[in-house]
């Protein structure tokens, strides 16, 4: 989906423009401020230095990992859910609550899920066994090593593809709103962002542009500690057997999400994946996997962390990857349709940068990898007011 040709602005297409809010980025966090500006009766024009969405919005699972949050985030993580069904049914994008497996392959893993199933109840955290994990995946009844697990209903599964620009062209069509793709922001002053286009002015404006915050505010950035996280990913081919659109979740994905880390057995799961799996975590692996609409696999990831994204992806970090999630699955290989390299902004110091950087001139940017999974929770509690300052 296209959503420059409906969009694209004139030479001054900045010069005559002032909106209630300028949201500065066209990623699934702008986008979502912008949708939450419009339901509230709010103009907004949105301002993308690209010609459509390319970033973290569309290079990802696709997966709002709703249970695995924690504390502040989990409550911000519901929120969203609420937001993208709501947007879902506004704009036609393919959305489905579909929830999420984990997968467990040994009994520590297992009691990671019985600890969280304990915490939150039955309803958030159905349990499962290990003949209804292996019909869930298609694996063949002989494949060994999978001991049980668990279903997340309240998880989310969208299109990362389609996702984003169908918010964009949604967004095209509303009186309130434009985009201004192929714009360029050389500045953000209180009431201004200076553009290639010439000034667009705003009563309110948010800078929503993940990692390249060094790119615009670069003190704030290294504040904040935001490095830029690189992922190797992969489209494959499905095996017959797989069907279902949940996302599926493993061993290494609980050691990556505060909802798992949180509970007893998480120290343990570490030790334990550290001894037989130790190449994996070299890599900051989450084996996991979603299932796009045209039945393909997105299959993932590593992470390897740095202030710049060198282009270059290994290719022993990908075969090792591939094979993990053909050892999950119970097939000898998998066929490879699509590599690429995902890149999202990443800081040790907190999951979240919300900065005031002059007067009604904030930045937003979420530094954990989850953009998907808050983007419109965090949209709602901008405009509700809050969302406090970590200045």
């Amino acid at each position: 989906m296209s959503t420059a040709a409906n969009t694209a602005p004139g030479p001054s297409a900045g010069t005559a423009v002032h909106s209630d809010v300028v949201i500065v980025g066209a990623g699934i966090v702008g986008l979502a401020h912008a949708y939450e500006a419009v339901r509230r009766g709010l103009s907004v024009t949105v301002v993308e230095r690209d010609w459509e969405p390319v970033g973290a919005s569309i290079r990802n699972f696709g997966h709002c990992c709703i249970t695995a949050q924690h504390g502040e985030l989990l409550d911000i993580a519901y929120r969203s859910r609420a937001g993208w069904l709501r947007a879902a049914e506004s704009t036609g994008m393919w959305a489905r609550e579909a929830g999420a497996y984990v997968v467990a392959r040994s009994v520590t893993e297992l009691a990671v899920l019985e600890e969280l199933c304990a915490e939150r109840g039955d309803d958030a955290v159905r349990m499962r066994t290990a003949g209804q994990i292996r019909k869930t995946l298609g694996a063949p009844a002989g494949h060994g090593g999978i001991v049980g697990g668990a279903f997340l209903p309240d998880d989310l599964r969208v299109n990362p593809r389609t996702a984003a620009p169908a918010l964009a062209e949604w967004l095209s069509e509303q009186s309130l709103a434009r985009v201004l793709w192929g714009t360029s922001v050389i500045g953000v002053e209180a009431g201004i962002v200076h553009t290639t286009r010439g000034p667009v002015r705003g009563d309110r404006i948010l800078v929503c542009v993940g990692h390249d915050l060094d790119r615009l505010f670069p003190e704030a950035a290294e504040d904040h500690g935001i490095r830029r996280c690189r992922l190797n990913m992969a489209r494959v081919v499905a095996p017959g057997g797989f069907r279902t659109d949940a996302a599926v979740l493993t061993g290494t994905s609980m050691l990556r999400y505060d909802g798992f880390t949180a509970q007893p057995s998480a120290i343990p799961l570490r030790d334990e994946t550290e001894a037989h799996s130790k190449e994996l975590m070299d890599i900051g692996a989450n084996v996991m996997l979603t299932r796009l609409p045209d039945g393909s696999l997105i299959v993932g990831d590593s992470h390897h962390y740095g202030t710049t994204a060198p282009p270059f992806l290994d290719e022993r970090v990908s075969t090792l990857l591939i094979e993990s999630i053909a050892g999950l699955l119970g097939v000898e290989r998998l066929d490879v349709v699509e590599r690429w390299q995902g890149v999202y902004a990443s800081s040790a110091r907190g999951p979240l940068l919300v900065r005031d950087l002059a007067p009604g001139v904030r930045a937003l940017s979420v530094t954990s990898g989850i953009g998907m999974t808050l983007s419109f929770g965090l949209a709602a509690a901008t405009f509700d007011e809050s969302l406090r300052s970590t200045i």
